[in-house]
């Protein structure tokens, strides 16, 4: 993803080949006096090819966004496409189709069935789409992620990060257009964290697929090509090519209640103001 000076909007970019976008993208919660707006009339691209970070502070929108992006949640308001499918007028049961054979998903808890070995496990969603992976590159996924030797373990014979990692071939395994990571090292201590997050980066260097990865973590986030910054519901700056350090700097404003930082102009400052109440912590 990139924003373009002359478009001076964080979040939306200038190439055409894009995974997912939305526009005017709202969520609200309760109703009346109790409404609470965790999305503000977002406008986002999320460009084929590349790995996006979404960070801000806790209660800023970041897993709604990440949700409704997905459609794992309904918008207020707004329109979201997957490629060039509008996603917000379709039923549930074509919503189920399009997440199961279009989506992957990755997230804290790592969601693997404790009966079945890695390599099942792998294979589980197309298993109950009634579809075959394509050899080809199931070989080419489980090589990618270091799996090979670890196929006919069970959960609990593998390590935190190989039970990641297993998820993250298990969410590469149908070839989505576009892999959602939601805190994908928050239960994984330091080494398994950093070993997930160089694979996350090497699925999409190597094997070309798009990721989108919610994180608190400055250093989870220099692993990205773009970092967006939400607060109060609103993507309100974006960073390319971070480091931990610029990064921790923008997210410092955010507890210094700033509501923009010095040279956002040129696209180049994280900001954020304080952290909007949400009805989920993010």
């Amino acid at each position: 993803m990139s924003t373009t000076a002359a478009q001076n909007t964080p979040g939306l970019a200038s190439a055409d080949d894009l995974a997912a976008r939305a526009r005017g993208l709202t969520k609200a919660y309760g109703s009346g006096e109790t409404t609470v707006l965790a999305l503000d009339s977002v406008d986002v691209d999320i460009v084929r090819g590349r790995f996006t970070a979404v960070m801000g502070p806790s209660g800023s929108g970041k897993s709604t966004l990440m949700h409704c992006l997905a459609g794992l949640d309904t918008v207020s308001a707004g329109q979201v496409w997957l490629g060039d499918t509008e996603i917000t007028g379709l039923k549930e049961r074509e919503l189920t189709r399009l997440r199961r054979d279009r989506i992957g998903f990755m997230f804290q808890s790592f969601n693997l069935i404790p009966t079945l070995n890695a390599a099942e496990n792998i294979t589980l969603p197309m298993d109950i789409a009634g579809r075959k992976p394509d050899p080809k590159w199931l070989d080419q996924v489980i090589d990618t992620l270091g799996l090979r030797d670890r196929l006919g373990h069970r959960p609990s014979q593998l390590s935190g990060g190989q039970q990641q990692r297993v998820a993250c071939a298990r969410a590469l395994v149908s070839r989505p257009e576009l892999i959602f990571a939601d805190e994908p090292t928050g239960n994984l201590d330091s080494r398994a964290g950093l070993e997930v997050l160089a694979f996350l980066r090497q699925v999409v260097d190597s094997l070309g697929q798009t990721v989108v990865m919610v994180t608190h973590d400055p250093g989870a986030a220099t692993h990205s090509d773009l970092v967006l910054f939400l607060a109060d519901g609103s993507i309100v700056d974006e960073m390319e090519h971070p480091t931990a350090e610029a990064v921790l700097e923008r997210m410092r404003l955010f507890a210094g209640g700033a509501t923009r930082a010095p040279g956002s102009e040129a696209l180049l400052a994280g900001t954020g103001g304080p952290p909007a109440d949400s009805p989920e912590e993010e």
